[in-house]
Parts: structure tokens; sequence; C-alpha cells
């Protein structure tokens, strides 16, 4: 009985292996941006939840006006840790551009929260707390989705090559 040569997969060679690894290189630096992102994204949020019930309940704010004081807060610090943390490695020209487009579309970002927050209270007509945090939540999500791509896509652009 002759013994057959070990067939050459296109999975062992070295062309293919190279890919993979750049494959999973740019995966993880996604992955890494995206978790990084979230963090920051935890940090902003609980600022501007704790904010927002303590504006709330102890100060006697709006529902409204309750959100939109921690959220300015919670934006400062989150344009900060995306600048020089996760963001870090794409261009910035020095410029108040940056700034700008970061805090319009936080306003955006704002706008979507407020709206869900005002849709739960006064559309709803759902006045307890339970009910407050979860419309904050809602709009707090649908925000992160928009302020995650727009970033990526208007503020911290690619590095030029």
């Amino acid at each position: 009985m002759q013994r057959s040569r070990p067939v050459k997969t296109v999975a062992s060679a070295p062309a293919y292996r190279a890919f993979l690894r750049g494959r999973l290189l740019i995966r993880g630096k996604f992955l890494s941006e995206l978790l990084s992102f979230g963090f920051v994204g935890v940090v902003g949020t609980l600022i501007m939840i704790f904010g927002a019930n303590l504006m709330r309940a102890w100060l006697g704010g709006s529902p409204v006006t309750s959100v939109v004081v921690p959220t300015v807060v919670s934006t400062l610090a989150s344009y900060l840790l995306n600048r020089y943390w996760v963001f870090r490695h794409r261009d910035s020209d020095g410029s108040g551009r940056e700034v700008a487009i970061f805090f319009a579309l936080n306003g955006v970002g704002l706008l979507i929260q407020v709206l869900c927050t005002g849709f739960t209270y006064y559309t709803l007509g759902l006045h307890g707390g339970i009910a407050y945090n979860g419309g904050l939540l809602a709009g707090v999500a649908l925000g992160a989705a928009f302020r995650y791509w727009s970033y990526k896509k208007w503020v911290f652009t690619p590095a030029a090559a």
C-alpha cells in the first residue's frame, strides 16, 4: 500500500494565515474600540442617571430639565475620555472643529434622550420612577447608537496615511 502525501490546504498557506491574523487584528481593534466606547458610555450614563434622579427628586426639577443639565456634564466627561483614550489613535486637527461637532452631535443624542423621556412622561402619562428611568434608558440606548456611529463618521476621523 502506498502512502499519499498530505494535501496542502489553503488554511496552511502563509498568505492565508497572514490574512487571518490581519482580520483578527482589525476585529480586535474594532472590538477594543467598541468596548472602550461602551465603558465611557457607562461612565457618562451613570453621571447622567444619578444627576437626573438627584435633580428630579431632591431639587424638584422637571423630568426634561433634569435630563439636560447632567447630560451636559456627562458630555464633557465623555469628550475628554473619548478623545484621549478611546479614539486617541485617530486624527485631531487641534482646532475647535472637533469639539464643536462633538457637542452638536451630542445635542442630537440629547434630543433623542429627551424625546424618549418626554414621550414616557407626557404622552404615555407614566410618572413613576421606574417608568422615568425606563424612558431615560431607552433614550440613552438610542442616543448611544447614534453617537458611536456619528463620532466615527464625523468627529474622530481615521488618521491620515
